[in-house]
């Protein structure tokens, strides 16, 4: 059992759940991820990036979103509850090297999370790093203040212009690649969509990008076959052979359409998921 130590909602929906690990936490490098089951039983197994971690002190973090049945579930735990089991580190660490010039690393979303560690090994490699954090609204940003102790520089951009910039992080992506001094390496974590875009950005100055295609792992281990992805000529699965591939080779727009493969039976076994926490409820008072 993996105690949570604490567990907070951060965003609308997304969730900081900090866990007693002591060998994941040792052993866990940037870009890797951990599959966590809710039951011993039957539960479903859900793949989730790690977002930080204390080697020190025991302990590993986890920033998910609350959009299925299991992350539902997960969400409702509390302080001083357990996970059942939690399997990690897996999946290649990501590629950390001293860059000529500077790293651009791209957040979207609750993908902000996920890029936190690679941000600090990039730092701890040696590299000046800069950030660019979006979101739809200031409502939804996270990790923010984290990003500063760590990096450079953060560029903060939301749809809406409640913080930072108004517009999309591929504005100022853009402008930093075509600046005197261009990014020696971009690296994009986030929805599927803005990936795609900040990947064809650095396409046009041909600069180096590495995308982490979690989003899309179901199994973990390789054996369910749905995160099978294409990289150039070649088909991948992301949570044996990645998570991080080069951005400029992905099929991004066939790995979107595969992504709503399963959206119909998550929708009704998260009913069912509602209306059995209900009569349990009902059962109990």
């Amino acid at each position: 059992m993996f105690k949570i130590l604490e567990k907070r909602e951060i965003s609308a929906g997304v969730y900081y759940m900090k866990f007693e690990a002591p060998e994941i936490a040792r052993n866990r490098k940037a870009g890797q991820f951990v599959i966590v089951q809710l039951d011993t039983d039957y539960g479903e197994r859900v793949p989730l990036t790690i977002a930080d971690a204390n080697a020190e002190e025991g302990w590993v973090v986890l920033v998910f979103q609350a959009v299925g049945a299991t992350t539902y579930k997960l969400a409702q735990k509390k302080t001083g509850d357990s996970i059942a089991a939690v399997l990690g580190p897996l999946g290649n660490p990501s590629v950390i090297e001293k860059r000529d010039g500077p790293v651009v690393v791209v957040g979207g979303g609750f993908g902000v999370a996920p890029c936190y560690p690679i941000v600090q090994a990039l730092k701890a490699a040696g590299n000046k790093v800069i950030m660019i954090i979006g979101a739809r609204n200031k409502d939804l940003l996270i990790f923010v203040d984290e990003m500063k102790k760590v990096a450079d520089e953060v560029i903060v951009m939301t749809d809406d212009g409640s913080a930072g910039r108004q517009g999309l992080v591929t504005v100022p992506l853009d402008e930093l690649c075509k600046s005197q001094t261009p990014p020696a390496e971009v690296i994009a974590i986030g929805p599927p969509i803005m990936m795609k875009f900040a990947a064809k950005t650095t396409e046009k100055y041909n600069i180096p990008t590495v995308v982490s295609l979690n989003t899309i792992m179901i199994d973990g281990t390789g054996m369910c076959g749905g995160c099978r992805v294409t990289v150039g000529d070649e088909t991948k699965f992301v949570c044996v052979d990645g998570p991080d591939f080069d951005a400029h080779k992905v099929d991004w727009d066939n790995m979107m359409m595969r992504m709503g493969t399963f959206k119909a039976q998550e929708q009704e076994d998260f009913h069912k998921c509602k209306l059995e926490s209900a009569i349990e409820q009902k059962a109990q008072s």
